[in-house]
């Protein structure tokens, strides 16, 4: 199964993706966390690990995929773009995997220099990445870009199921409902997380589609000093219920 995580810029996807593929490897689960997040490096340290090389470098690079993506686009004949062959996790180059304890987590590219372009090679390659990627009883994490253009890059063609974390503003609220209309369109399953909400939040349940909520996250203490450090996450209780309502659903 591959879940997709996204949301606002903020609303806490990466944390929400380590803690989710947490629960799941304590199921005794292989895991695959797929950093598709050009612009978050902060991921690898809330999973505990090292920071893996980019995926992309497996495949000569940014300049060698946008140089592959513009002969494509230039030619009169489009048949596809053909970034990836159908691979299984285990036929992941072991130098672009990093982790332990049932998860792994490989990151498809970054933005690493001034100047160096924009990210469309990065968007390409993810949707490739999970389209192509089979599973054989593994669970996939996918901790996306914030907002909603990933969406019209097609990276959610290759999941299937979307989870939004959801704070408590009105943009995440307004993307929230607009997230949950293009699923309908593309026929995939979407959920609501709400990340943050205490006394003062309450109403938030009120402005988003109940039947999609699948939990409450309040604010953490513990897990907010670990994303200020950079260090890794604790798990918290409530992403157990979490999770088992989403892998049932």
């Amino acid at each position: 199964m591959k879940i997709l995580i996204c949301g606002k810029g903020g609303s806490g996807k990466s944390t929400i993706s380590a803690l989710m593929a947490k629960e799941i490897a304590k199921r005794e689960n292989e895991v695959l966390v797929v950093d598709t997040d050009e612009s978050n490096f902060g991921l690898y340290k809330q999973l505990g690990f090292l920071q893996p090389k980019d995926f992309m470098e497996s495949l000569g690079g940014k300049k060698a995929l946008s140089e592959k993506m513009m002969k494509f686009f230039r030619s009169e004949r489009r048949e596809g773009l053909k970034i990836l062959d159908e691979f299984y996790i285990k036929d992941i180059p072991q130098e672009l995997v990093v982790g332990g304890d049932g998860i792994k987590l490989v990151a498809i590219g970054k933005i690493h220099s001034f100047g160096e372009g924009c990210a469309c090679p990065m968007g390409a390659l993810a949707r490739e990445f999970l389209e192509k990627l089979r599973t054989d009883g593994e669970h996939v994490i996918v901790d996306t870009d914030a907002g909603i253009e990933h969406f019209g890059r097609g990276v959610e063609a290759g999941c299937d199921k979307i989870v939004v974390v959801v704070d408590p503003s009105f943009e995440s609220v307004q993307l929230s409902a607009k997230i949950s209309e293009m699923c309908q369109k593309i026929g995939k399953p979407v959920f609501f997380i709400l990340n943050r909400m205490d006394e003062n939040s309450s109403e938030l349940l009120e402005l988003v589609d109940k039947n999609k909520v699948i939990g409450i996250l309040p604010f953490d203490r513990e897990v907010f000093k670990a994303c200020l450090k950079g260090v890794e996450v604790p798990q918290i209780p409530e992403m157990e219920k979490i999770t088992d309502k989403l892998l049932a659903a």
